[in-house]
């Protein structure tokens, strides 16, 4: 249920907060106070589109939030999943939405960012609004299919059907594919078989791109370290001018300087070990040279296959494993394409079995459609009979027609009004009263049918008045039984029956005008009536006649 509705600077409003209740709620007021601020407040918070010229005036943003909380919030918490948010808390659940002057607004769901799609979905869930031009939808076909399936509860009985249907379009559009200009497919067949060989011939594989690249920089490093070994070993032992020949040079230089300089002795004996620590390195790294794998002609080749890579990618502008896909793709399209009139011969084929098929779960969702479309008929009518329609038929007919996307029928509510008119489609009343009780039977037999928590009623008590208003009033508050329901109107009669009533009123102060609501008791809420009944003129007698209205409806319930 909506447990709290707070709205700042939008429109009339300047700071405004409403806790709401179980049960039957009903907003009265006079004409231009602001109840439709309300109705607006919730329509941003389910998804409706909105602009800054909502924002009250001289107000950088406006801002709505609802809390809710949720006794059944399994389809919520899979939504939100779905969304990749947190589930709720133990059913709770915060809608905020700011809009700012600047341009632009921000949507929150429990303090998490959601696109505007996505809080439409989730108000789909949550409130269903009925405002003053809603009961035009109840005058679509492809709605009033869809009230028929859910009172029926068909969703099930028509998966199938649905499945049966995508597949038969899925062959049919390949089989039209198939079946076009032999010139426009040789110029396919040609390209895709140019297309086909060249990314054969290249032998594609995953991964191989990444680790000929790996390769290509060790055997770079291994040809380079080639090269430094080659110029060391060079340098220390195996050039003409290295230092281990210029040690074996100094040993003789020292041994011809010895019987001259005993010392020389000692230092030839050191030019020795020297020699031998050089030649000893030199013998090292001769076998770490030994082990380097540098064969030029691995690394050509590695080049080479790198540059195959790199021109494909270039040229059909697309990763390694896509090219590998595209290249399958191409496979199996050519494959089509030299094939194609046995392949559309199998098309045909298998197009026809599914058709088949489709025809049987087309026919068997028609019977469960009749039976539900003859129950909800009379689930209405006797709606309709509590709701002023004494003697007034509604029906609902079906219309065979070839398999479409909705299943082999179209579906027309009918209402014959008066006893003694034939029944009219919905869409031949002219009478704006006539359709809303319509819309609340509809409302009635469908609220069992639905988790929809909270039910939005705009003035679908316009254009009604006496007996019926009371009818609209009763019908509305047995709705509220399942459902909360929250209900603006101008009719007494309907107000009365509220088992909470906030008055929303208009004050300037300052030069501005600023919108109010209030919950009423008694004695405010008999004198909310009597204005209802009589205007600002209240007289005892008008207040009289409230306070009784109010007393024999407590009485009712």
């Amino acid at each position: 249920m909506l447990q709290t509705l707070r709205i700042r600077h939008l429109a009339l409003v300047e700071e405004l907060s409403v806790e709401f209740k179980s049960g039957f709620t009903v907003l009265t007021g006079e004409t231009g106070a602001g109840k439709s601020i309300i109705m607006g407040a919730l329509g941003l918070l389910v998804g409706e589109r909105a602009d800054k010229s909502l924002i009250r005036a001289g107000a950088d943003q406006c801002l709505v939030e609802a809390s809710l909380t949720l006794v059944d919030a399994a389809s919520v918490d899979a939504l939100l999943r779905e969304l990749e948010l947190e589930p709720t808390d133990h059913g709770q659940l915060v809608l905020r939405r700011t809009l700012s002057a600047a341009g632009g607004g921000r949507n929150l769901v429990n303090d998490s960012p959601v696109t505007l799609q996505a809080l439409k979905r989730l108000g789909d869930l949550l409130v269903d609004m009925h405002g003053p031009h809603d009961h035009q939808s109840l005058l679509s076909p492809d709605y009033q299919l869809h009230l028929l399936d859910a009172f029926g509860h068909l969703d099930s009985s028509r998966a199938p059907y649905d499945t049966l249907y995508r597949e038969q379009r899925d062959l049919a559009a390949r089989r039209r594919d198939l079946e076009g200009d032999e010139q426009s497919f040789a110029r396919e067949l040609d390209f895709l078989t140019f297309e086909v060989k060249e990314l054969e011939d290249a032998n594609l594989e995953a991964g191989e791109d990444e680790a000929l690249i790996l390769e290509h920089a060790g055997a770079a490093s291994a040809q380079q370290a080639l090269e430094s070994t080659t110029g060391l070993l060079d340098a220390l032992a195996e050039g003409d001018a290295s230092a281990f020949q210029a040690l074996v040079a100094t040993q003789q230089m020292l041994d011809r300087l010895s019987p001259a300089l005993p010392q020389a002795i000692v230092w030839k004996e050191e030019a020795r070990r020297a020699a031998i620590l050089v030649k000893e390195l030199a013998s090292t790294i001769a076998a770490y040279a030994q082990a380097i794998d540098a064969d030029p002609a691995r690394l050509q080749w590695v080049e080479d296959r790198m540059a195959l890579y790199h021109r494909l990618k270039r040229k059909y502008g697309v990763p390694t494993a896509e090219l590998i896909h595209r290249r399958d793709v191409a496979k199996t399209r050519l494959h089509e394409l030299q094939t194609r009139h046995e392949r559309i011969a199998e098309l045909n084929k298998q197009e026809v079995s599914v058709t088949a098929k489709l025809r049987q779960a087309g026919m068997k969702l028609r019977g469960k459609r009749k039976d539900a479309a003859r129950k909800l008929a009379e689930a209405i009518t006797a709606q309709l009979r509590d709701l002023g329609f004494a003697r007034s038929g509604f029906d609902v007919t079906l219309t065979d027609v070839d398999p479409a996307p909705a299943g082999m029928e179209t579906v027309e509510f009918g209402f014959a009004p008066n006893p003694g008119e034939p029944s009219r489609p919905l869409r031949a009343i002219a009478s704006s009263g006539e359709i809303s009780r319509v819309m609340l039977a509809v409302k009635s037999v469908l609220a069992a049918h639905d988790r929809i928590p909270v039910l939005v009623f705009d003035e679908i008590d316009a254009n009604i008045g006496g007996e019926t208003a009371t009818a609209v009033g009763r019908k509305l508050a047995e709705l509220a039984t399942t459902h909360q329901v929250i209900a603006i109107t101008h009719m007494p009669q309907v107000a009365v029956h509220g088992g909470h009533h906030y008055a929303v009123r208009k004050t300037v102060t300052a030069d501005r005008t600023r919108s109010s609501i209030d919950p009423l008791d008694e004695p405010a809420r008999a004198e909310e009536i009597a204005r209802m009944l009589g205007g600002k003129g209240l007289t005892s007698v008008v207040l009289q006649h409230a306070r009784e209205m109010l007393q024999k409806t407590a009485r009712k319930k």
